[in-house]
């Protein structure tokens, strides 16, 4: 396997999620997705899943979609199908977090960092351009070393309440 197959096209072909996911630590706040309703009597998501967010992370990916298919024809399609799932992998860490009764800001290993990066890829993977099994897995490792050393960052740029 070729440093390009294992690492770089991974890469690439993720980014899109990642934006989609980063995105709304910058441009989100305002309103909550849930309205501030509840299901069995605890939030929905939560007061910090947010439209604008969710706008903003939704068109953060779609411009780093764009971008990748003037390359990459076809990660148009997939780029805007990454980001749809890693936004929907977000909501759902976060629903499920909120069903077992964790509070906004609670460190959950594996809800916090997985479900955006893992629905990302199953919502793109009906196009047929997905990594390789060792390109996944290196997705994988990425995003749980990632995920720490942004969140460290985001906080102490005060962007993040909690640096997890």
């Amino acid at each position: 396997m070729d440093i390009y197959s294992l690492f770089l096209y991974p890469l690439i072909y993720i980014w899109p999620a990642y934006v989609a996911n980063g995105a709304p630590v910058l441009f989100g706040g305002g309103k909550p997705i849930d309205m501030g309703r509840k299901f069995k009597g605890r939030p929905i998501f939560g007061s910090h899943k947010t439209i604008r967010g969710l706008f903003a992370g939704l068109a953060a990916g779609f411009i780093m979609a764009y971008v990748e298919h003037l390359a990459l024809p076809y990660m148009l399609e997939a780029g805007i199908l990454l980001s749809i799932g890693a936004m929907f992998g977000d909501l759902f860490g976060s629903f499920i977090k909120r069903r077992i009764g964790t509070g906004e800001g609670t460190k959950m290993l594996l809800l916090d960092q997985y479900p955006f990066v893992i629905f990302a890829m199953l919502f793109a993977f009906p196009l047929g351009k997905s990594p390789s099994l060792p390109g996944i897995i290196f997705i994988l490792i990425l995003t749980g070393v990632l995920h720490v050393l942004t969140n460290l960052g985001a906080h102490k740029m005060k962007l993040k309440k909690v640096p997890w």
